[in-house]
């Protein structure tokens, strides 16, 4: 199983306590079984999160790729004033602790923007936590034009990772970063995109089309 880079400080850390735990409860017996049989399924969880799975699917420039892992919270109307300046359609994914929490690019293209904010950490299942939280929002533009995606830290997220820097041309379904613990990605189409998935759908990053361009 391939590990997400950032991944690893805590699988390490994880799995040395595991170790200890079960060096005290072979060595001391009695209550040291305890702590060992409670910090296992633990262990083997934290690897499980930071898997990075490679991902094959549909391509293509008229596609719009779900950037992240989870299910499809809200699908909304909205304004975006940091990069479109308008009225757009966001599509928002709530990853859960067991969802792969390493997002992707939904489309081929140039990035354009790069705008971190600081902010709360309520329930990212809210519609609120898209103006509230911590956040990282990436512009693109795209052969059929520009979108945007938001990286939004969770109620136990504390750490958003974004690769990419304005200028930079990336590719349909590469990693675009990761969001530990917990979160939700929102993606921002411009008014008459279509839009393919509905709510209470599960997505795939990289593989499920959230959408497809109207011209």
């Amino acid at each position: 199983m391939r590990l997400a880079p950032e991944g690893r400080p805590f699988v390490g850390a994880a799995l040395g306590v595991l170790a200890v735990g079960v060096a005290l409860a072979v060595w001391r017996g009695g209550w040291w079984v305890l702590p060992a049989a409670v910090w296992t399924p633990l262990a083997l969880w934290v690897p499980w999160f930071f898997r990075d799975p490679e991902r094959g699917g549909p391509r293509g420039d008229r596609l719009v790729l779900a950037p992240a892992d989870g299910k499809i919270v809200s699908i909304e109307e909205v304004d975006e004033p940091t990069v479109l300046g308008a009225r757009a359609v966001r599509v928002s994914v709530f990853m859960n602790v067991f969802s792969v929490h390493v997002n992707r690019y939904p489309v081929s293209g140039t990035l354009s923007h790069r705008v971190y904010r600081p902010g709360a950490f309520v329930n990212a299942t809210l519609d609120k936590a898209s103006e509230l939280n911590e956040q990282m929002t990436i512009g693109m533009t795209s052969p059929h034009g520009p979108l945007v995606v938001r990286q939004i830290a969770g109620l136990v997220a504390r750490r958003i990772v974004t690769d990419g820097h304005p200028g930079d041309v990336v590719h349909q379904g590469d990693r675009l970063g990761l969001i530990r613990f917990g979160s939700r990605v929102d993606t921002f189409l411009p008014i008459g995109t279509r839009v393919l998935v509905s709510v209470g759908d599960r997505a795939t990053a990289g593989r499920t089309v959230l959408a497809e361009w109207s011209s």
